[in-house]
């Protein structure tokens, strides 16, 4: 035993000069991952600020071009222009001047008095079918927020027995106060980094060595399989929780993200979550002759295994089908834990059915990958 162990730890000496030489690999190592954290957290934003708005203001009275000033003191409006007609606030819109289109009705201010309702026109620009949602929503809350002032203004003395209800409701945000997006996204984008980078570097790792020709050798010496996996893969297991590490550092010092729950429980998840990443990764590599090839491979799963990790779509928003796949996806798990123990500091039995089958994974992964090693080499 004392013998294997001498083997594995020279291996793994071996591994960490070999990485430590490599100038190319050193910032993908240490520098990417700082600024795709940094750019990512700050870039990946669901807030919806600035929109473009324009209106068509037939009405010209103090009623309507306060409902424009309404939205101008908002912080989610940036109002442009005032259009003097349909057709040139249309062509605006085609050519992508504006969002979202007010347009106010001729005798809009009489009506009011007169009639108490009137029609308002709101024409978003919905390529983007989340963010016209949004749109509408807050469009809608100052319209609504308008129409209750002017409830009042408009009462008549002759109005006055008539009493107005209104009921305000006072929400209570949990695990996020400030709703902060970034404190949602930055677990999730610290999640990617750790998989990508150390997913990555695996992969490539094992095909260098056949690319060069060294893999034939140590094939020949007495070092065996398991010796030789254990030590090249565990240096790629340190530098992803060196990732973790760093990334957890920045999460704090610079987004200031809430870490309420474990930080030991988050190291022991994704120690066990690295397995099924190198897993994964030395699988790839036994079935490709080139690091180009693993790179493509890599970054083929990596794709799918992110856009269907619900990191940027809630997984209850997918069909049926697509929920079903998720429960093969490793990230998925991976941002569920992170988010938990974060911002809700869930214990070890919250995420025992994440860590289980995670556990069960890496078994699965790493069990195919030196099978299909034996086979190839």
């Amino acid at each position: 035993m004392g013998n294997n162990m001498k083997i594995i730890l020279y291996i793994i000496q071996k591994e960490f000069k070999q990485i430590f030489r490599n100038k190319g690999m050193l910032p993908i190592i240490f520098v990417l991952p700082l600024l795709q954290l940094i750019i990512l957290s700050n870039a990946a934003t669901f807030e919806i600020k600035n929109i473009k708005f324009g209106a068509i203001d037939h009405d010209h009275t103090a009623t309507s071009r306060a409902l424009i000033e309404k939205f101008n003191a908002s912080n989610y409006f940036d109002v442009l222009t005032n259009y003097p007609s349909q057709e040139k606030a249309s062509a605006a819109m085609l050519k992508g001047e504006v969002n979202v289109i007010l347009e106010i009705p001729s005798y809009f201010q009489r009506d009011l008095q007169k009639e108490k309702h009137h029609t308002l026109g709101v024409t978003i620009n919905a390529i983007d079918g989340a963010a016209a949602g949004v749109e509408n929503v807050y469009a809608t809350q100052i319209i609504q927020s308008f129409n209750q002032h002017l409830k009042v203004d408009l009462l008549q003395p002759s109005d006055q027995l008539i009493t107005t209800t209104r009921i305000e409701t006072i929400p209570l945000f949990w695990y996020n106060e400030t709703l902060n997006y970034k404190t949602f996204m930055v677990p999730g984008i610290l999640v990617l980094l750790v998989t990508m980078i150390t997913l990555f570097l695996s992969g490539m790792n094992i095909v260098r060595e056949k690319e060069i020709g060294t893999l034939e050798q140590i094939n020949v010496t007495p070092i065996k399989k398991s010796q030789f996996i254990i030590g090249k893969l565990f240096p790629f297991w340190v530098i992803g929780m060196g990732l973790l590490t760093v990334g957890l550092i920045i999460a704090k010092g610079i987004f200031n993200v809430p870490m309420i729950g474990s930080l030991p429980l988050m190291y022991l998840y994704t120690g066990v979550y690295i397995l099924v990443i190198l897993g994964i990764g030395l699988f790839i590599s036994n079935f490709t002759d080139t690091q180009q090839q693993a790179m493509f491979i890599a970054w083929f799963f990596t794709v799918i295994f992110i856009l269907m990790s619900g990191l940027f779509t809630p997984i209850e928003s997918m069909p049926k089908w697509a929920q079903m796949m998720t429960a093969f996806n490793p990230i998925k798990y991976f941002v569920e834990v992170m988010r938990m123990v974060m911002l809700k500091g869930s214990g070890f039995m919250d995420i025992l059915p994440q860590l289980l089958k995670t556990v069960l994974y890496a078994f699965i992964m790493n069990g195919l990958a030196v099978w299909s090693y034996k086979k190839s080499t």
